[in-house]
C-alpha cells in the first residue's frame, strides 16, 4: 500500500512538473512584441479596475452610512450590492455590528454598507420579517438575497473578528473574497455561556433587556 501511494504521489509530481516546464517553455519563447501585448493588457485590466472603483466610490460606497427611513432604503437598490444592519438604538450587539462595518466598508467598495433604525421602518421590518435585532440583510440586483440573524452564523458569541463577518457576508457573493468558503478565518477561541439570546424586535420595540426575547 505505500509504495503505491509513493508512486501515485510521484505521478502527480511528475505531472505538474511537465506543467510548470511548458509554461516556462511558453514564455520563454515571447518575444518583445508579445510581452508588450500582456503588459497593455494588464495595464488596461488595471485601469478598469481603477475606473470601477472610483465609480462606486461616487456612488457612495466606501462608507458606513445611515438610511433614514424606508424611502430612503428604496432609493439604494441603484447599487448592485448592499449590506444593511438593522438595529435599535439601545442594542450593544448592533453597536459590535458597527465597528465591524466601519472597516468592512472601506475595504470592500464593490458593496455598499449601511444601516437602518427598524424603529423607522416598521412597513419594511416586517416586510422582510425580520423578528431579531442584530439581522444583517443582504441585497443583490434589488432583490434581499441573504439574512444573518443575530451572531449564531459567527460562532455564536460578541468578540467574533471582522475576518469572521466578511466571510460570512462573502458566502452571498456581496463581496469579493480571496479566502476559502468552506472553512471560516478562524475558530472561535472563547465560548460565553452566560451569553443572553440575540435581542428580539417586540410588537412595540420594547426595550426589555430581560432573557425573554421571543415574540
Amino acid at each position: 500500500m505505500d509504495a503505491l501511494i509513493q508512486q501515485k504521489v510521484l505521478e502527480v509530481a511528475n505531472q505538474v512538473e511537465k506543467q510548470l516546464d511548458a509554461e516556462l517553455e511558453q514564455l520563454e519563447r515571447l518575444d518583445s512584441d508579445d510581452l508588450e501585448k500582456l503588459r497593455e493588457k494588464r495595464l488596461k485590466e488595471l485601469k478598469q479596475i481603477h475606473h470601477q472603483k472610483q465609480t462606486w466610490i461616487a456612488a457612495g460606497h466606501g462608507e458606513y452610512n445611515e438610511i433614514y427611513n424606508e424611502k430612503e432604503f428604496l432609493k439604494y437598490p441603484k447599487s448592485q450590492n448592499i449590506v444593511c444592519l438593522f438595529y435599535k438604538d439601545d442594542s450593544p450587539r448592533c453597536k459590535i455590528v458597527d465597528e465591524h462595518f466601519k472597516g468592512l466598508a472601506k475595504k470592500h467598495v464593490e458593496a455598499r454598507f449601511c444601516k437602518l433604525n427598524v424603529e423607522r421602518a416598521p412597513f419594511l421590518t416586517e416586510r422582510l420579517k425580520i423578528r431579531v435585532i442584530p439581522t444583517i440583510a443582504i441585497v443583490k440586483d434589488s432583490k434581499t438575497v441573504d439574512f444573518i440573524i443575530g451572531f449564531t452564523d459567527l460562532g455564536n458569541c460578541d468578540d467574533f473578528s471582522t475576518e469572521m463577518l466578511e466571510w460570512r457576508i462573502a458566502h452571498s457573493a456581496a463581496i469579493s473574497y480571496n479566502g476559502d468558503l468552506l472553512h471560516p478565518p478562524e475558530k472561535v477561541k472563547k465560548k460565553i455561556t452566560h451569553l443572553k439570546k440575540p435581542k428580539t424586535i417586540r410588537s412595540k420595540y420594547d426595550s426589555d433587556d430581560s432573557d425573554a426575547d421571543e415574540i
